[in-house]
């Protein structure tokens, strides 16, 4: 990256760290369609490993309201997920996988506007952690289905248990790339650079996380599923 492109991408990175501490998802949702036009060579390793020191600050800061039982079976699925975005990688082109991913989406998001309030169980954990594998090993994008499962929860427990899924299911998602041969120096230098700026975003969401009221919560995740859809089916 030049200078140019690094100063752009490193404000972006700060901007959805920032994000992401507040309200549990969203770093990739900002971060990926950028890098995408700026430096598509990176993603999506560098992207995963940015998120990395990421969620491992989030989870920590509120491990006490991690649902434990929903993150096991979140990771059950998220492994089974993870084979089947590299399968995806190798068999299908980009634009087709934007579309599926992107209309399912969505059409999830939109489900969620008329359905009644609920609590997910095993099953839809399962299925989230499953779609969440397959999403962001292929394009870095796992945060929808794990919001939409947690959007009628406390914001504690959303930013607690996704960041904690999104750690397991990262480093399974960056193993299985490396062993595939889809990793390289270049990415992982690249997001080395970027740490400081996703420092300086998450330290300042410590600030205003506690506050943030549910129901802005929920509104938020919908519009996050809704408009991380539209990126994917139109990018």
């Amino acid at each position: 990256m030049d200078l140019a492109t690094f100063a752009v991408v490193a404000a972006c990175v700060a901007v959805a760290a920032f994000v992401q501490g507040t309200t549990g998802v969203g770093f990739a949702l900002i971060v990926a369609p950028i890098v995408g036009l700026l430096a598509p060579a990176l993603l999506p390793v560098c992207l995963l490993v940015l998120m990395l020191p990421l969620n491992v600050y989030v989870a920590w800061r509120e491990r006490a309201a991690l649902d434990r039982s929903g993150a096991g079976w979140i990771t059950l699925g998220r492994f089974v997920g993870t084979f089947g975005g590299l399968w995806i990688l190798a068999a299908m082109p980009a634009s087709a996988l934007n579309v599926l991913i992107g209309a399912a989406t969505i059409l999830a998001a939109a489900a969620t506007l008329v359905l009644p309030s609920f609590r997910a169980g095993r099953q839809a954990f399962i299925a989230a952690g499953l779609v969440t594998g397959v999403t962001e090993t292929a394009t870095g994008i796992g945060g929808p289905p794990l919001a939409l499962v947690y959007q009628h929860h406390a914001a504690a427990v959303l930013r607690s248990t996704i960041a904690f899924c999104f750690l397991v299911g990262e480093l399974i998602s960056l193993a299985t790339l490396a062993v595939a041969g889809r990793t390289s120096a270049t990415q992982f230098e690249a997001a080395l650079f970027l740490v400081p700026p996703l420092v300086l975003g998450a330290m300042l969401s410590r600030h205003v996380h506690h506050r943030l009221d549910g129901r802005v919560l929920r509104a938020f995740v919908l519009v996050f599923a809704i408009v991380s859809g539209a990126v994917l089916l139109f990018r």
